[in-house]
């Protein structure tokens, strides 16, 4: 037997046992005639201690040579501790070693393995085994523990059963880019790995498992950006005999579970906003609710004088800053500076600042007048001390750059807690959207979503007035889940593939597999499916996923711990007919 407690369990009750320790060697401090070590496990640090009168020799002199990150076993008496530690739970007492072995030497680690490190992202990230080894690390993988317990628990009191989907799959040509896997055995032909399991668990609602979920790995071949992985980790589910507002319920309740067991907080109120509400409010579709700050469209109050920039606007759009009137004209300039940086792209910034006295100061005051800044102040709620922020332009860009603009104010302003939690369920998507590089309606969420009910004749005329039967559930921001009624009919499915530009034989090619279960009874069905990475870190309290993910990729795409993409040999090209490009 290695130990017999752990490192983090022994207490006063413990004194005068005899036990066996084993673990990492944290640090050591050698006072010549005594020698403290700090020893490691993932359950906490207890206090080792040697002394020259009371230890064996040749145990004290082992002592000596003990260096950080040893691997070690201790045998000794638990006894009182003279100087206690109240910041561990192990601090009212220390081991008396009596018989001590070294099970692994260990380097002097590149980093050091402590709460606060001297480790840049990178280098714990190349030694990601022992990054893990901190604490921080360590709770947040224990943490991501706790939460898909707590998500197999509900799901399974409410008939859910997991059932797992394969990994090498057909590749199909809508969503991102697919990961391929050349097959050896079948020559020139590929898999893919699945982006997500949505077809087999269509498939399952056929099969009459009415109630299906999988916490399940997906992949996608995407261009990376900060903080998306190449992998990622859904918690994903579908329903049978279902309409939208069962799933609702079902997974408002998912999302309350996890709220109260995971962080002790009850949420009771999930609103309910359209996309088109969002959009004309927040500017973007996963609005953060946390705080106010909503959009006022000026265009009627806004384009009745001589102001070239706004006249040919499309849209003229602000927010009220709360408190942002006290800000030097040097801090304005510097908003100003950050909304025309390439990643938001604003050609500039008009503002108003709300005077205490009622009146107003702006940089546009050549052109307008009092009464016309006091109808910007009433159309964003704008009051005393607040300052007004103006931007326009091309409805969908500057809808996006005033909400990047919102977002960047609120962190500024202490606005986004991360112990607040504020759930929003968005519903009322389009069913598809225009690309204009293909010149074609793609499907905004995928091609088997279901048009709400009635609007399915739109298809022939105003395509891009379809609202989709989906829904998408928003926390703090961030979509954590999305999700839609699906089309259980061959008819309408062959219809919907006709409009998004398949023609019979491809969809056949593709899809022809789901269209013949349906031939055989498909039932009404729906479903959600949940960021399990994103979901965890903002139960967390935090914004990075890495931080929870054991074994991550960088923001190339790269694992550099075991330099991963990397080359193969000959043999293996040669066995998959596969040749490189020269």
């Amino acid at each position: 037997m290695y130990r017999s407690h752990n490192c983090g369990e022994l207490r006063n009750s413990d004194i005068n046992s005899d036990v066996t320790l084993a673990g990492w060697v944290q640090k050591t401090r050698d006072k010549g005639f005594m020698i403290w070590v700090d020893l490691r496990d993932r359950y906490g640090i207890t206090q080792l201690i040697f002394d020259e009168e009371r230890t064996p020799t040749e145990v004290f002199e082992k002592a000596k040579s003990l260096g950080r990150e040893f691997v070690i076993q201790a045998k000794g008496a638990v006894i009182e501790r003279a100087s206690k530690n109240d910041n561990i739970p192990t601090g009212a007492i220390e081991i008396l070693v009596t018989e001590i072995t070294i099970l692994n030497e260990a380097q002097l680690p590149p980093f050091t393995i402590e709460n606060e490190t001297d480790g840049g992202e990178d280098i714990r990230m190349k030694y990601r085994y022992l990054d893990i080894r901190r604490n921080p690390v360590k709770d947040n993988l224990i943490f991501r523990h706790k939460v898909t317990m707590e998500v197999r628990k509900y799901l399974s009191n409410q008939s859910f059963v997991e059932i797992e989907t394969p990994y090498l799959i057909k590749s199909t040509p809508e969503g991102a880019r697919d990961f391929v896997v050349p097959s050896r055995m079948n020559e020139n032909q590929f898999y893919a790995l699945p982006q997500s399991p949505q077809t087999f668990k269509q498939l399952l609602m056929v099969g009459g498992m009415d109630k299906y979920f999988q916490i399940v790995k997906c992949f996608r071949d995407e261009d990376l950006r900060a903080d998306r992985q190449p992998e990622f980790t859904q918690i994903d589910c579908e329903m049978a005999f279902v309409e939208q507002e069962d799933i609702l319920q079902i997974f408002e309740g998912l999302t309350r579970h996890l709220l109260k067991e995971i962080n002790g907080v009850e949420i009771d109120n999930f609103p309910r906003m359209t996309y088109d509400d969002a959009m004309r409010k927040y500017g973007n579709d996963k609005p953060d609710i946390r705080f106010g700050m909503e959009f006022g469209e000026l265009n009627d109050v806004a384009k009745h004088k001589d102001f070239k920039v706004f006249n040919e606007a499309e849209l003229v759009v602000g927010i009220a800053v709360p408190g942002g009137a006290s800000y030097t004209r040097k801090e304005i300039d510097k908003l100003i500076d950050w909304v025309k940086r390439p990643q938001v792209g604003a050609l500039g910034m008009v503002y108003v600042k709300c005077n205490e006295d009622g009146t107003y100061k702006s940089s546009v005051d050549k052109f307008y007048d009092q009464e016309d800044l006091s109808n910007w102040a009433k159309t964003t709620g704008a009051n005393a001390g607040d300052l007004i922020c103006v931007l326009s332009g091309v409805t969908h860009k500057v809808r996006a750059q005033l909400s990047a603009l919102r977002m960047e104010l609120a962190e500024r302003l202490g606005l986004r807690k991360n112990n607040e939690f504020a759930p929003l369920w968005v519903i009322d998507f389009p069913l598809l959207e225009w690309d204009e590089e293909t010149e074609r309606y793609h499907a905004m969420h995928h091609p088997f979503t279901s048009p709400k009910p009635g609007q399915i004749e739109l298809l022939a005329t105003h395509p891009g007035d379809v609202k989709a039967n989906a829904y998408d559930l928003v926390l703090n921001g961030n979509e954590i889940g999305g999700g839609s009624i699906r089309i259980h009919d061959k008819e309408t499915q062959a219809l919907m593939f006709d409009y998004l530009g398949f023609s019979p034989e491809e969809a056949k090619e593709q899809f022809g597999f789901l269209m013949d279960a349906f031939q055989y009874g498909a039932p009404p069905h729906g479903g959600i499916a949940f960021g399990l990475d994103r979901l965890v870190a903002i139960l967390g309290g935090q914004e990075t996923i890495r931080d929870f993910i054991a074994f991550p990729k960088n923001n190339s795409g790269r694992d550099v711990m075991i330099d991963a993409p990397s080359a193969i040999d000959q043999q293996q090209l040669d066995e998959l007919n596969l040749a490189l490009k020269s």
